[in-house]
């Protein structure tokens, strides 16, 4: 075992799926978790153990084996050794990380394909998972270009949620360019009942604590006031804008008023002077 675990651990490539389960077939978990546990006096094998099982839960296939050890993941986390803590840790991280690639498609599928009950709870468990952005981008853009208007409005719905978790998340959701959904669901002029859900899903998130930063930010000025101007939308649809752009704006005066602050200091006149020019 050591000797195998040695070469495992020291291999200078990547080790696949299939080299994990042709290894654990030949030295199964329970051995290795055992002799880990009993290393007894035998040099060097706590340290050989650790790195070779570092590298087995580092796959998709070893990552999968996690939660019928469990058990062990808890005794270690409370071990005296610190490499087997730090074992521990990354094993947790690794249960995670591959989890949630499996986990949000299906949480996702709950959302748009479900009633409204499952549609709620798939919601709350998302938010809870909220921490963990990782394929955020892919799975949402992916997941609303193919499902039905409904459910596209069910995951804008998400969206407006897990912006309100935390600054963090609203960043990565900006940054993940997932805005950009509202902005094609509101140029397609082709459903107004559903151009409707998504001013009112805006407006939700204009409502929460950092939302009118980050909408201040793209393009959502310009299309509201697009869509303000333009007589040949329906009329609920422009209110709906008006009282948007209103809670963007309100953002935007307290710029002016900083700006006007700093008109004071001589220093600063000329640049406070040009920064209100480019405003308009």
């Amino acid at each position: 075992l050591l000797e195998a675990a040695s070469d495992f651990a020291s291999y200078p490539g990547f080790q696949n799926d299939e080299a994990v389960k042709k290894f654990l077939d030949k030295f199964p978990l329970p051995v290795i978790i055992s002799a880990l546990q009993c290393k007894g006096d035998v040099p060097s094998l706590e340290t050989t153990l650790v790195a070779c099982l570092e590298r087995v839960f580092n796959t998709k296939y070893g990552a999968s084996l996690i939660p019928q050890f469990m058990s062990f993941v808890q005794v270690g986390l409370q071990a005296e050794s610190q490499i087997v803590r730090r074992l521990a840790c990354k094993t947790v991280s690794c249960f995670l990380e591959n989890a949630l690639v499996i986990i949000y498609p299906l949480l996702l599928d709950c959302l748009v394909n479900s009633d409204e009950l499952v549609a709620k709870a798939s919601t709350d468990a998302i938010k809870s998972l909220a921490k963990y952005p990782e394929g955020m981008e892919v799975i949402f853009d992916n997941l609303a270009s193919r499902c039905s208007s409904l459910g596209r409005i069910r995951v804008l719905s998400l969206i407006v949620k897990l912006f309100s978790v935390s600054t963090t998340v609203a960043s990565t959701i900006y940054n993940s360019n997932l805005l950009s959904l509202f902005e094609a669901e509101i140029l397609n002029a082709n459903d107004m009942l559903a151009t409707l859900s998504v001013l009112e899903l805006l407006y939700e998130l204009s409502e929460s604590p950092h939302g009118t930063d980050f909408l201040a930010r793209g393009t959502f000025l310009q299309l509201l006031t697009s869509t303000i101007s333009n007589t040949s939308v329906e009329s609920i649809l422009r209110s709906r804008a008006i009282m948007i752009i209103g809670r963007l704006f309100s953002t935007v005066k307290t710029v002016l008023n900083v700006l006007g602050e700093r008109m004071h200091d001589t220093d600063e006149f000329e640049t406070a002077v040009e920064a209100l020019g480019q405003i308009g």
